[in-house]
């Protein structure tokens, strides 16, 4: 895997982090300092294949992108682009996600949701959004019913101008228990 590199106009694609590091020590701007080269070490062995940014001074950023693109041109014409997940859902357009989310399997589910209730505020009389975390266990059919199940429990329980995530999302995870008995 190859790191593309820019800050401004100075770019580059480079073979490993070690020739990274010494692309960002040649812009004195940049400052490399341990901690900085720590990070960029980190993120370049982790599996995260989204690209890094870090803030140079405010609004100024480099960036840092895992590619397997073998030259700049390559690069640069998109001609490396990372496989398809198993199974090729991607060429069917569904997510693995999704997948997970609507596959049927009867059982308990335990669900966590995480969105935005109106409370009053009690000094002022004011309504106000607070990020409430809520776990619950449930008798579903899948992901989504169990997302499902948890909406419409929270949904007579709280404000009604109260907001929930999408099931897609990441404010919401589910996990199989086991078979209902």
């Amino acid at each position: 895997m190859n790191l593309y590199l820019r800050y401004f106009d100075q770019e580059t694609l480079v073979s490993n982090v070690d020739e990274a590091i010494d692309f960002l020590a040649g812009i004195d701007e940049i400052g490399m300092n341990p901690v900085l080269e720590n990070d960029i070490r980190d993120y370049v062995a982790s599996d995260v294949f989204y690209p890094k940014r870090y803030k140079v001074r405010p609004r100024i950023y480099f960036i840092i992108i895992k590619t397997e693109a073998a030259t700049m041109q390559d690069f640069k014409e998109k001609k490396a682009v990372r496989p398809a997940a198993e199974g090729g859902t991607r060429e069917r357009g569904m997510a693995p996600a999704m997948v997970r989310l609507n596959e049927v399997k009867p059982g308990w589910y335990e669900g966590s949701i995480d969105f935005k209730r109106v409370l009053l505020v009690p000094g002022t009389g004011k309504f106000q959004y607070r990020d409430t975390h809520f776990v619950a266990r449930v008798k579903a059919m899948s992901g989504i019913d169990c997302y499902n199940r948890i909406v419409a429990h929270l949904q007579e329980r709280v404000d009604e101008r109260s907001q929930f995530p999408s099931a897609k999302g990441k404010n919401f995870k589910f996990y199989y228990l086991g078979q209902a008995k």
